[in-house]
């Protein structure tokens, strides 16, 4: 699996999060992808060929196997871990599509043309819908994995020895599994992070709702009034005091050197 490329994906995604996105997005790298990749690959590497039975019924081991093992947990994390990420590819995407519609648009109209979005790169609109599915995504996704490993692995233990019964077993045999303790510690370790995770998304949906409820019912500041922008080829000039328009003798200065009476203009 390209590890790479999807850490240079959340990396990209990073400018477009909150500090609570930040946050998570060094939660997955540094407690869940490294560890993945350092650590559960090398604990549950062959783990099949670990798992003894005290029997020599050919297809006996591989059946009790099965039966406590019916997903690998390396697997497991694993599509967790892409269809976690996935959302925020998505993010990444819809602010793609903002700027090249963007760009489109300004090379259609000239560059001088009113833009689109405010900022293409700021949380508004679609974006922020989207932004704000992609956090309940993720922490349903988170969720679901959760209830799977509690519903494959009652309590996300590993038992020492399990009794298997099924045919072609002669008997009820005991298997054992191999490194219990350290498959055991990097369980809790992945469950107490995808925890971790989901309340850091829900935190972030929880601040994203109620920032944009403060905007819309919040009060508004009292606009001033604006003034008529006029180009800078052409400043404003006003009459020096005591000068008539009718006078070519007149001095011209700039208005926004000097303070004239609305009353002295005729």
């Amino acid at each position: 699996m390209n590890w790479a490329f999807l850490r240079e994906v959340l990396s990209g995604v990073n400018k477009y999060s909150t500090a609570l996105g930040r946050i998570w997005l060094s939660v997955v790298f540094l407690f869940r992808v490294l560890v993945y990749v350092v650590a559960a690959e090398e604990v549950w590497d062959d783990e099949q060929k670990d798992f003894i039975c005290n029997t020599k019924q050919p297809g006996c081991p591989n059946v009790c196997y099965d039966q406590f093992f019916p997903v690998s947990h390396v697997r497991l994390w694993a599509l967790q871990l892409i269809l976690v990420t996935c959302p925020s590819l998505l993010v990444a995407m819809h602010v793609a599509y903002r700027q090249e519609r963007e760009r489109k648009h300004r090379r259609k109209h000239g560059p001088h043309a009113p833009t689109l979005y405010d900022d293409p790169d700021k949380k508004r609109g679609g974006l922020w819908w989207t932004y704000l599915l992609s956090l309940l995504f993720k922490a349903a996704v988170d969720v679901g994995f959760l209830c799977v490993f509690h519903r494959l692995y009652k309590d996300y233990s590993l038992p020492r020895v399990v009794a298997c019964s099924e045919p072609p077993c002669p008997h009820t045999v005991d298997c054992y599994i191999a490194r219990p303790t350290e498959k055991k510690i990097f369980t809790y370790f992945m469950v107490a992070t995808a925890g971790l995770c989901i309340l850091l998304n829900l935190c972030e949906v929880s601040y994203l709702v109620g920032k944009r409820c403060l905007e819309i019912l919040g009060p508004r500041p009292r606009g001033s009034r604006r003034r008529p922008h006029l180009p800078e080829t052409c400043p404003p000039y006003a009459l020096s005091p005591g000068e008539h328009p009718q006078d070519g003798n007149s001095v011209l200065m700039k208005a926004e050197m000097t303070t004239v009476d609305a009353g002295g203009f005729p």
